[in-house]
């Protein structure tokens, strides 16, 4: 997937000046990542150094491509860089399952958000829907993690995307904030 610059780089040698500047010592993983979602949502709304970020590039919140890579094994070693962001409301009571599930799911209570990091768009899509599983009593964390070996072999191995990978199973979600409850 990450093979190669994509059509938008490849037709336009100077996205921006800035963001050329920022991409000319990225790896090329995170590089590729970066036009690839160019061709998709655009040109980001913000850049650094270290990330560049895309908001409300539906169904997205949030999309934010970062410099620095974390190591990830699960279900197969890749490097976490791709964030991406949703409103959605995690029961306290499902935090531990859904970290039981995959460390890379990022659940905000006191913003109301979920964030999914890997590799690739269609892993997160794949995290996200599996979370919503768990939250719902459709999976068990352990069936989530089997469920995401099998749904990742397909489209990495074989190109098969399910439904999991290609969007979102569930309807989305607004005003999911909990400020909690002040105390003094």
């Amino acid at each position: 997937m990450h093979n190669g610059l994509s059509g938008y780089h490849r037709q336009n040698s100077h996205i921006h000046p800035y963001l050329d500047q920022i991409l000319a010592n990225w790896p090329e993983e995170q590089k590729n990542t970066v036009y690839l979602l160019i061709n998709k949502y655009g040109l980001p709304n913000d850049a650094c150094m270290t990330k560049i970020t895309w908001y409300n590039n539906a169904p997205w919140k949030r999309t934010i491509v970062h410099l620095r890579t974390v190591p990830h094994n699960t279900p197969t070693p890749h490097l976490d860089y791709l964030a991406q962001t949703i409103d959605y409301r995690v029961p306290v009571q499902s935090f531990g399952a859904i970290a039981q599930f995959d460390g890379s799911l990022y659940p905000d209570r006191t913003a109301g958000e979920a964030t999914a990091k890997c590799d690739q768009e269609a892993a997160n899509f794949m995290a996200l829907n599996l979370m919503n599983d768990i939250v719902t009593g459709k999976q068990t964390a352990e069936d989530a993690r089997r469920a995401a070996v099998e749904i990742e072999k397909a489209f990495r191995l074989h190109g098969q995307y399910s439904p999991y990978t290609t969007g979102f199973l569930f309807p989305k979600q607004s005003n999911t904030a909990d400020p909690d409850v002040a105390v003094f």
